[in-house]
């Protein structure tokens, strides 16, 4: 065979493949005309480059978090002494370090931990200290599906980088329960949330329209009066969502306003130094020609 007739025959079958895949393409359904609703904008201070925490929503938002979402979702990246750091919900100026946090030694120990007796070598439980993580509701991941379905809770110590528009998305999804739209049809255990990525088209009568969202196996964890501020700010389901996005999103970037702060002291350092640069610049080469 010579390498014209090869060549033949390669491009033959080339484009032989070319058509198939392109049938293949063509044979494939059409998406679904649903997908998730976007966020909702909470609002929230520290967003954009200048933002910064604020310290009472934090607290709030750390109230709601240990009274509400604890008895499911852990933290498992999250140590006590983290709270106290500059810019966390409990940082005082005048602690000696965030680990003698008066206020955090006291939320500590409210927390019961895992230990082992230093006697004994038995397990025990134990009030937290500033130097524990937080805790995690269940023993094992196993334990935990078993307790919710099938379904695993989440870890929600990085929750806010591991989602799209992050607190936004948690605010939306934690107040955006919605009774379900006529002729969807929703399992046992399942609930229906506009804000949760899914396709609900096998689950809607042929021809209907598809609405935005997807089940969610967490049924709505917030409801008004649920927890209560001591600062007089509005006990609502709202006011609760977007108080645990804050938290949550501090959470998952404790140092999100020290490196604003840094890359903007970085970007005038870099602007006077560009400016000292030129002026050496002409100073030096004045009078000469190149």
């Amino acid at each position: 065979m010579t390498l014209e007739t090869s060549m033949r025959s390669m491009k033959k079958t080339l484009a032989l493949i070319a058509v198939a895949a392109g049938l293949a393409v063509s044979a494939q359904p059409a998406l679904a005309s649903g997908g998730a609703a976007h966020p909702r904008s909470g609002g929230f201070s520290f967003e954009g480059p200048f933002g910064t925490f604020d310290q009472a929503q934090l607290q709030r938002g750390y109230k709601v978090y240990r009274e509400v979402c604890a008895s499911c979702h852990g933290m498992e990246l999250m140590y006590f002494r983290t709270l106290a750091e500059p810019g966390g919900p409990f940082y005082d100026e005048h602690q000696a370090s965030p680990a003698e946090n008066r206020f955090v030694k006291v939320l500590a120990a409210e927390v019961q931990t895992p230990d082992i007796d230093s006697e004994t070598g038995e397990p025990i439980m134990r009030d937290a200290a500033p130097a524990d993580r937080f805790p995690n509701p269940y023993p094992n991941a196993t334990a935990a599906a078993a307790g919710n379905g099938g379904a695993a809770p989440p870890d929600l110590s990085v929750m806010a980088k591991a989602r799209h528009d992050g607190a936004n998305y948690i605010y939306s999804l934690l107040s955006g329960y919605r009774a379900a739209p006529a002729g969807l049809e929703i399992r046992p255990g399942q609930y229906y949330n506009p804000y949760m990525a899914g396709d609900l088209t096998p689950f809607m009568p042929d021809g209907a329209h598809v609405p935005e969202g997807g089940f969610i196996a967490m049924p709505p964890p917030l409801m008004d009066g649920q927890v209560t501020y001591d600062d007089g700010s509005a006990e609502t389901v709202d006011q609760y969502a977007k108080d645990v996005a804050a938290f949550i999103a501090w959470a998952s970037d404790p140092k999100q306003v020290q490196r604003k702060q840094t890359g903007l002291g970085v970007l005038i350092f870099l602007f006077l130094f560009a400016g000292v640069t030129y002026v050496s610049y002409r100073r030096i080469w004045k009078g000469v020609a190149h």
